[in-house]
């Protein structure tokens, strides 16, 4: 959230080789800290978080990535470019999980290179591997990557990050940015991001609540639908290309909303059928309006559950599991399946948009807005799906989360209009 509209600034004067080189360079260097971060007699913890830190600070160079691409598309290419980036990041997300399940072969103790004093676990395999992958990066960026920018007609036009540019290149053409598209835009990606990082969090102590899953089993089911939508997303990214020249950005972004909508509005809870009550480690005075001969009752009925695996059902802490219905399995799945349409239609057209209406100058530093914007909403869903749930229930959580989705379909609806490309407000070129 910090780094992006650094790296962004940065890019938008200088060529952008340096600030992916850094950001990429930081990386690295963050892993290998992980790494070793076993080595130190004391304060290991704090090793490690800095380790995590400058990851993510240089993950910030997203911006600058999204910048190369609007500057070196014309406003034809740019939806089928974004879609691209996004199905890439998407196999990321689903290869990431992959290779970590391999690595947890290798077991905690694996092996160790004394000479360096590096130890190949499962903990550090990972990390090994994106350090290797960064240095390809690097090596990639220096050899490949050139500096090429277009304006929206694709052609070639003078750039502020390459000195060698040929006078006789089209220049930019002058106008001002419409600044209540740009900050609509970045309210749309922030609830897009909010939304999904709240359901990916709310994913595991939901089914947990709902159908007695253990953790362990929370934990590999959950991962198998995540997975699911990584592969679902890709999917979607590569159809939006062909529908997005059909229907256009803003048609495609209020019709993910409106899915989005339906895959919340279809998890609230409904019926006559309640969760499994968790009723272990239970206080005489901790349920209300249950007589003690009815918590007998029930803990005999239950099924006996092995010490190892722990309780499972809704906890009788939470108030809410004694009243609200259980969410069927087939609405769960047809809820997962609807968001996983909605998320990445939304979220690849929230950036393309945006990068049209900014036009052909430099959009580093608005890019780093945008997604230190995104990095916000990652953290603040989380923390507000956590505490809705846990006091008020799914209910309640999953009807905000769709009064959410139904003000930011409005804040559409109002600057519908406003949302077109730089190129087109100014009389360039006819949308």
């Amino acid at each position: 959230m910090v780094a992006s509209p650094v790296f962004g600034l940065w890019s938008n004067y200088r060529p952008r080789k340096e600030p992916l080189i850094v950001s990429i360079f930081i990386s690295v260097a963050a892993n290998c800290l992980y790494a070793y971060v076993h080595v130190p007699a004391s304060h290991n913890k704090y090793y490690m978080l800095v380790a995590r830190g400058l990851v993510g600070f240089g993950a910030g160079n997203v911006a600058v990535i999204r910048s190369y691409i609007a500057g070196a598309t014309s406003l034809q290419e740019r939806t089928s470019s974004m879609a691209n980036t996004s199905a890439c990041q998407a196999l990321g997300f689903i290869l990431g999980p992959v290779f970590q399940t391999c690595f947890a072969l290798i077991g905690e103790k694996g092996v160790t290179w004394e000479t360096i004093q590096l130890q190949i676990n499962m903990y550090t395999a990972p990390v090994l591997l994106g350090a290797f992958l960064g240095v390809l990066n690097i090596v990639l960026i220096l050899i490949i990557l050139r500096e090429h920018r277009v304006d929206d007609l694709g052609r070639q036009c003078k750039s502020v990050n390459f000195e060698e540019a040929n006078t006789d290149e089209v220049q930019v053409p002058q106008g001002s940015i419409d600044q209540v598209a740009v900050v609509t835009t970045n309210v749309l990606f922030f609830v897009v991001l909010f939304i999904f990082a709240l359901f990916e969090t709310i994913l595991t102590p939901l089914t947990m609540d709902m159908y007695a899953w253990t953790r362990e089993q929370a934990v590999l089911y959950d991962g198998i639908i995540l997975a699911a939508l990584g592969v679902e997303a890709v999917v979607i990214f590569m159809g939006i290309k062909l529908l997005s020249k059909k229907i256009g950005e803003r048609a495609i972004l209020l019709g993910g909303l409106v899915i989005v909508w339906v895959g919340f509005f279809v998890l609230l809870p409904w019926g006559n059928q309640y969760p499994k009550i968790q009723w272990e480690d239970l206080h005489n005075n901790s349920i209300p309006n249950t007589t003690f001969g009815e918590i007998i009752i029930t803990l005999w009925r239950s099924p006996r559950e092995s010490n190892s695996e722990g309780p499972t059902g809704c906890p009788i802490e939470q108030a809410w599991c004694l009243y609200t219905p259980v969410i069927h399995l087939a609405q769960f799945f047809t809820s997962a399946v609807l968001i996983g349409i909605g998320y990445p239609s939304c979220n690849v057209m929230s950036y393309t948009l945006y990068s049209k209406i900014l036009g052909p100058k430099p959009q580093g530093v608005y890019m780093g807005w945008l997604t230190a914007s995104g990095s916000a909403a990652r953290i603040l869903g989380p923390v507000f799906i956590s505490q809705v749930y846990t006091s008020w229930g799914p209910r309640w959580a999953f009807s905000l989360v769709c009064g959410i989705v139904v003000l930011t379909i409005t804040l559409l609806g109002a600057v519908y209009r406003r949302l077109v490309a730089f190129s087109v407000r100014h009389g360039g070129i006819q949308e």
